[in-house]
C-alpha cells in the first residue's frame, strides 16, 4: 500500500534540488526540453518563486511552481508529475496545494500554460483556456486562466 503523499512548499535546498530532480526526468529527459529551457531566472535562490515538491515513500514524484504574474494574478509552472504516478491524483493534489497557497499570497487568479494534452486535466480543475495554441519548447501550449474568487 502506498503512504499518503507528502506535498510541500520548498524550504530546504534538498527539497529544490528534489523539485528540480522531478522536473529533470520529466521535462528534460521524457520530454526532450533543452535544459537551457527548462531551468530559468525563476529558479535561482534570489528568485522570489514559490517551489513545490510531493513525496512518495520518501522519494520526490511531483513538483510545480508558482511565481508572480501580476499584481492580481499568479503562474503556475513546471508542473510535474513522475510518469510512476501519473493517474494516482497527484497532479490534482499538487495543484490544489498550489492554489491554495495564491489564494494566501493574495492573488485573485492563476494563469499557466499548459501542454495541450493536459488541457483536459486543467479543465477539470477550473481552468478556462484564453488564446490560440503556440509552441513552446518544441511542444504544443495553450494559455489558461481560473479565478480564486470563490
Amino acid at each position: 500500500m502506498n503512504q499518503v503523499k507528502d506535498i510541500r512548499r520548498v524550504r530546504t535546498e534538498q527539497e529544490k534540488a528534489d523539485a528540480l530532480f522531478v522536473r529533470r526526468r520529466v521535462f528534460i529527459e521524457e520530454q526532450n526540453v533543452p535544459e537551457s529551457l527548462e531551468v530559468d531566472e525563476y529558479d535561482r535562490p534570489e528568485a522570489p518563486t514559490i517551489h513545490f515538491v510531493a513525496y512518495r515513500d520518501g522519494k520526490p514524484v511531483g513538483a510545480g511552481r508558482l511565481r508572480v504574474y501580476d499584481r492580481q494574478t499568479g503562474k503556475v509552472e513546471r508542473v510535474a508529475v513522475l510518469d510512476s504516478e501519473r493517474g494516482t491524483g497527484l497532479g490534482r493534489e499538487l495543484m490544489l496545494a498550489m492554489e491554495q497557497t495564491a489564494r494566501d499570497e493574495g492573488f485573485s487568479q492563476l494563469k499557466l500554460n499548459a501542454q495541450c494534452h493536459a488541457q483536459p486535466f486543467y479543465e477539470k480543475l477550473g481552468y478556462k483556456p484564453i488564446g490560440d495554441v503556440f509552441d513552446e519548447a518544441g511542444i504544443d501550449h495553450i494559455a489558461m486562466v481560473k479565478s480564486l474568487r470563490d
